[in-house]
């Protein structure tokens, strides 16, 4: 596991609360992961999912009780960019404000470089 990436990622303050609050209910050492797939409209897509455990590989964030894990592939992509949780008229979501994507759809979970 790596930690200086991962300084390059920020979680606010509302993302480390949802993201704490998920993983309570789940097993001791289980992180949130965060990816980057090729997909979406906008060419790729971000994924959130949990994992029993981070990998060697991963770079981890970890900030109030949240553990984010980003595979290396996806760090390339996600270098500088601010993870936040949203709770408005559209729902709730987790949103990625991406200082490398040029352009994003309007649903914020797809993007291109």
């Amino acid at each position: 596991m790596t930690t200086g990436a991962a300084s390059e990622v920020v979680l606010t303050d509302q993302a480390a609360k949802r993201i704490g609050a998920l993983l309570a209910g789940e097993a001791p050492g289980a992180v949130f992961r965060v990816s980057v797939e090729g997909g979406g409209c906008s060419g790729f897509q971000y994924q959130f999912a949990i994992s029993p455990a981070p990998t060697e590989e991963d770079a981890v964030i970890e900030r109030d009780g949240a553990r984010v894990a980003i595979d290396p592939a996806s760090m390339g992509f996600l270098a500088g960019a601010k993870i936040d949780f949203v709770d408005d008229l559209m729902g709730q979501s987790f949103r990625v404000e991406n200082p490398n994507a040029t352009a994003s759809c309007g649903c914020g979970t797809s993007f291109s470089i």
